[in-house]
């Protein structure tokens, strides 16, 4: 059977992406590094369960939104420490759960509970949801289990949440993992 593998093509920083990414997922590994004329030229490795590869092949080519890694997280301590870890020595923050790390590649941090209320049969919850995902940067359990309740005011950080999924937003790429980082 075929395997599918992200394919990150970095100016000269392959082998410092695959070492920040491998830092900030628990079950990550290095395949291998490969260097042609003593520099590194393309590097494979694993953040939970999911293989990817990063070459270094010039400044042609930069990362934007059109892709993203969604990490679908079951607490909100895996929130806050993938969001800490992923906008770390400049990334930056984004809407509705996204950020870039300081390499451009986009994220999404999102609590795993996300899909199950946006998909409630009640179109008014459906609606308080969607509103609290729009007003959202970082996401906060409590805020959006408050908008899901149909709570006054929905106070709080907006979500956070963990129990790690990555997905490849667009080709279907999905890692699962259990809480804690």
């Amino acid at each position: 059977m075929p395997t599918i593998t992200p394919f990150l093509w970095f100016d000269t920083q392959a082998e410092e992406a695959m070492n920040f990414y491998t830092s900030i997922f628990k079950r990550s590994k290095v395949i291998s590094l490969n260097r042609v004329d003593g520099r590194v030229m393309s590097t494979h490795f694993e953040l939970e369960g999911q293989q990817f590869m990063a070459l270094n092949a010039g400044p042609l080519f930069k990362f934007n939104e059109a892709i993203s890694f969604f990490v679908a997280c079951d607490t909100q301590q895996e929130i806050d420490e993938l969001w800490a870890k992923l906008t770390s020595d400049g990334g930056e923050p984004s809407r509705c759960g996204w950020l870039k790390d300081k390499f451009g590649l986009s994220w999404q941090i999102i609590p795993s509970s996300l899909g199950r209320m946006m998909g409630d049969k009640d179109p008014a919850r459906q609606k308080r949801v969607m509103d609290c995902v729009m007003q959202t940067v970082k996401f906060s359990f409590q805020t959006l289990q408050e908008a899901y309740d149909g709570s006054p005011e929905p106070r709080g950080s907006r979500l956070s949440a963990s129990g790690i999924r990555l997905q490849a937003s667009g080709i279907g790429l999905r890692l699962t993992c259990g809480s804690g980082l």
